[in-house]
């Protein structure tokens, strides 16, 4: 029968260093690191496929995607995550010695860069949303899925901190190279066109879904937090 619906996991990581936040899909795509540069190839044969077949697409440019499921039974396992949010939740459970801030210099207001986290359940209805979409006819788009709100590095150790209650060691080292000072998504196009309305668009609520996570594989408990 072939496949004539097809959703696609792309990146932010297109936009490279946007010129205006929150980004829009219409942005200009000018990747400034591998990963980036190899979602945006996949796009254009994407594209090119679905222009000359009955291929119809939805290409879902993911911000940085974080948490764990609410209900405490789905979660990250990677030993070697990169991503903020797990490491920092891994230094306050004492798994890491400490957290590295990896440039001090950009031009954001504390000097590190600004990114737009989006939980993991909204981006699992995102992908629903879209599945929908296509299903009842809808036409081929790119879409951005992240909330429009941005949080610096030290923002995001400073409420893993507080959320947490632990004072864990952080370091500054040099930017490393690919790393833009600031993106946040624009995400008024999937909300007009698919009807996506996001549930946790909350840092607070992310991190600490984290760490439940985390906590539980511990044997722990996190003391119950007002959203």
């Amino acid at each position: 029968m072939g496949i004539n619906q097809f959703i696609f996991s792309s990146t932010a990581a297109v936009y490279g260093q946007a010129k205006e936040n929150p980004v829009t899909e219409s942005a200009p795509t000018q990747p400034i690191n591998p990963y980036g540069r190899s979602k945006l190839s996949s796009e254009w044969l994407i594209r090119d496929y679905g222009a000359t077949s009955s291929l119809n697409y939805v290409i879902l440019r993911y911000f940085n995607v974080a948490g764990a499921d609410s209900g405490g039974k789905l979660g990250q396992m990677s030993p070697n995550a990169t991503h903020l949010i797990k490491v920092a939740c891994d230094a306050a459970l004492k798994r890491k010695p400490e957290v590295e801030i990896f440039g001090t210099d950009f031009p954001t207001p504390d000097g590190t860069g600004i990114r737009d986290y989006i939980h993991v359940e909204d981006l699992a209805t995102a992908h629903i949303d879209a599945l929908r979409y296509l299903e009842q006819g809808g036409e081929s788009q790119i879409f951005n899925c992240g909330y429009g709100q941005g949080y610096s590095v030290r923002q995001v150790i400073d409420r893993v901190k507080a959320i947490s209650g632990v004072n864990f060691r952080v370091i500054e080292s040099d930017r490393r190279p690919g790393d833009p000072a600031c993106v946040t998504a624009c995400a008024d196009k999937i909300y007009k066109v698919v009807g996506w309305r996001p549930k946790y668009n909350n840092l607070d609520k992310i991190i600490s879904t984290t760490l439940t996570w985390e906590m539980q594989r511990e044997g722990l408990v996190l003391d119950a937090i007002a959203y």
